[in-house]
């Protein structure tokens, strides 16, 4: 086995005495091996070590090959580079340094534990130095860091080029996603001054349903059986809340209520919707090439689903001029499809709708673009990330039309605030307003049918 990826007889010799930094006190201490107290000598001689492998190894050889055959490859190798710095490790720190290097060749380096860490909901790099984690909605610093600005900026390349992107001083933003899905945006420089910034929203391996958010008390059981009525009624569903307020996640949850024999097109420009339907096409955006050509934006993707024969289109998120085909589409006969909005408010998200219409540059007076938005949309859910880092629905809006030139909303369910407790904690409750929603008749007649005080604002939810 030994030898399978290695380059040649004549690359393997390894130097005896490599200058570097030594160990401070003779040893490295064990804590120094775990991926959040790098040194600045550990780290040092994982880069090294590293470009050692690297030019010893043949990485197309390598594409195929488990983590665990590269464990058994580099391990002995590992060893003797080690020998010959006088870096005197025991068994466990050289298993660490093996397994570290060998994500630096295969995964992310110093940021693959906290990818493999599924209590962590985002990554966030500001430049080799800093790196921040979020976890159960509260931010907090790491002391993983990278040697230097080009051992992040390898990582980011690596990112990019395994999706056909590019990012530079000429394009120095890029959305890119992870092999898991993981959703990644990238700034370098000149845009990002101090060094390169990445946040990588995770891809959570099993995807949330509304009964497991019921859990984490984002929402309650008749505001549940709500929204599975109205996907399974083919209502079509407007999800808005602010940045990391858990759209993405509650479409997901969502469109578990799709019948499996209808045909889904997903829109996006980072494909990370996780539909578990058997008959899925998922589209993606596409950015402008080196020559500033071979775009692909949102509508034009919309434009084209529409003749892929969908039962319902999805798009990830409207912010520009696809809103206007997106309501086209559920004004002809896809009806059902959902899509999410970045505002802070139901009546926000009908106002920011109306302007991304508008910038279509159609010959629409105000009054019939509220009209199609009126006619398309049914559901609108706000979702809120509250002070104390918790996620939740904070109300459930219906559509019912037009009056003079206005779109009328009405409130089925909301989320009140009372208190904050002395742990920071949101104290609130979830409540009716007692208002039936309009197409529950409708929804009647199709075999589905809501709990006797689902609505009755008397009664906890």
């Amino acid at each position: 086995m030994l030898g399978r990826f290695i380059k040649g007889q004549s690359e393997q010799r390894v130097p005896q005495t490599v200058p570097g930094p030594a160990v401070p006190n003779g040893a490295v201490p064990a804590p120094a091996m775990e991926a959040e107290t790098q040194s600045d000598d550990f780290l040092s001689l994982k880069v090294d070590l590293h470009r050692h492998l690297i030019d010893r190894f043949n990485l197309t050889a390598l594409e195929n090959a488990s983590k665990d055959e590269i464990l058994n490859e580099i391990r002995p190798i590992v060893r003797e580079f080690v020998r010959g710095r006088n870096v005197p490790l025991n068994s466990r720190e050289l298993d660490q340094l093996t397994s570290d290097t060998a994500d630096e060749m295969l995964g992310l380096g110093p940021i693959e534990p906290l990818l493999k860490d599924d209590s962590i909901a985002d990554i966030l790099i500001n430049t080799h130095n800093h790196v921040f984690i979020e976890r159960r909605g509260v931010l907090e610093e790491t002391s993983i860091r990278f040697r230097d600005e080009a051992h992040l900026l390898r990582v980011v390349n690596k990112i990019v080029s395994n999706i056909g992107r590019r990012v530079d001083e000429s394009s120095p933003m890029v959305d890119a996603r992870l092999d898991d899905g993981s959703r990644v945006n990238i700034a370098v420089r000149p845009i990002s001054v101090d060094g390169p910034l990445v946040s990588i929203r995770k891809f959570s391996r099993n995807p949330y349903s509304l009964e497991r958010l019921m859990a984490f008390n984002s929402i309650r059981q008749p505001m549940i059986d709500l929204l599975r009525i109205a996907v399974q009624a083919r209502k079509s569903i407007l999800v808005s809340g602010g940045t990391g307020s858990g759209k993405t996640t509650l479409l997901n949850a969502l469109s578990s209520y799709i019948p499996a024999r209808e045909r889904l097109i997903t829109i996006e420009d980072a494909a990370e919707l996780q539909l578990q339907q058997p008959h899925v096409g998922r589209l993606e955006t596409r950015p402008p090439n080196v020559e500033g050509k071979g775009e692909v934006r949102q509508r034009e993707l919309v434009k084209n689903a529409l003749r892929m024969r969908p039962d319902r289109i999805i798009v990830g998120e409207v912010r520009g001029e696809e809103a206007f085909d997106m309501l086209q589409a559920m004004n002809t006969g896809h009806e059902g499809s959902m899509t999410t909005i970045h505002a802070n408010t139901p009546r926000d998200a009908l106002s920011r709708l109306e302007q991304m219409v508008g910038m279509a540059g159609m010959p629409m007076t105000h009054e019939s673009i509220r009209a199609q938005i009126a006619s398309a949309i049914d559901i609108i859910v706000q979702t809120q990330r509250l002070s104390d880092g918790g996620r939740r629905v904070i109300s459930i809006s219906e559509l019912t039309g037009m009056e003079g030139n206005v779109v009328q909303l009405q409130e089925l369910y909301s989320f009140v605030r009372r208190d904050v407790g002395a742990d920071g904690q949101i104290v609130g409750e979830f409540r009716a307003t007692g208002i039936r929603p309009r197409f529950a008749q409708e929804a009647a007649t199709l075999g589905f049918h809501f709990a006797k005080d689902a609505f009755n604002p008397q009664v906890p939810l």
